[in-house]
């Protein structure tokens, strides 16, 4: 089993408040989108609540595969490109996190390609200070580095972590205990058990 893997949980309040901090950092800014650009996945709920904070209807999402849970692939690509008859002169790209700024770095020329006169900003609920790559709008900066879960993605990176336990794990106390020890995680009971009844094997 890899060395422990620090994590932090996010909860769907502080979901909410982070797309707030994010909405009026934007609004400060002056700039007032037409097309909200979602990352998948991770960006999908970030970009909606953004497309409501600006009454932006234009909201579109590409796919950029980078990580597989919290293991990195090799190189970031563009699995579902932009679609046809995607139009805005103010775009805003979305995404959940900065890490190592691939995602971006692939992202980005890919819609200037497509909307090659747009004015375009990106923004994450977290940035993470080792990232590369500046965001232009970021709700928080997280300064040591670890793995962030989302609560949209809680069962797949629980699950991830409980897959590759070194003994199989049956019971909410032992899952528990491995993500006390190994990732710094405290979730509920009810989770856990969502996680051990749902998570693919």
């Amino acid at each position: 089993m890899d060395k422990p893997l620090r994590c932090e949980l996010i909860s769907w309040n502080r979901f909410a408040r982070l797309c707030r901090q994010l909405a009026y950092k934007i609004h400060a800014a002056g700039f007032q989108p037409d097309l909200v650009i979602a990352i998948a996945r991770g960006g999908y709920a970030p970009a909606r609540v953004l497309a409501d904070y600006f009454g932006v209807m234009n909201v579109a999402s590409i796919k950029v595969e980078h990580y597989k849970g919290p293991r990195q692939m090799m190189k970031a690509r563009i699995r579902h490109p932009l679609p046809a008859g995607i139009e805005g002169r103010r775009v805003l790209i979305v995404d959940d996190v900065s890490d190592t700024g691939d995602t971006f770095e692939v992202a980005i020329p890919h819609i200037r390609e497509r909307l090659p006169n747009a004015e375009i900003r990106t923004a994450v609920l977290l940035h993470k200070a080792a990232c590369p790559v500046l965001p232009d709008f970021w709700a928080s900066k997280v300064l040591k580095w670890r793995w962030i879960v989302y609560p949209w993605a809680v069962v797949e990176d629980l699950g991830n972590f409980l897959r590759a336990a070194p003994r199989p794990i049956k019971t909410v106390a032992a899952f528990d205990r491995l993500l006390r020890t190994r990732h710094h995680l405290k979730v509920s009971k009810r989770v856990l058990q969502d996680v051990l009844d749902l998570a693919k094997p």
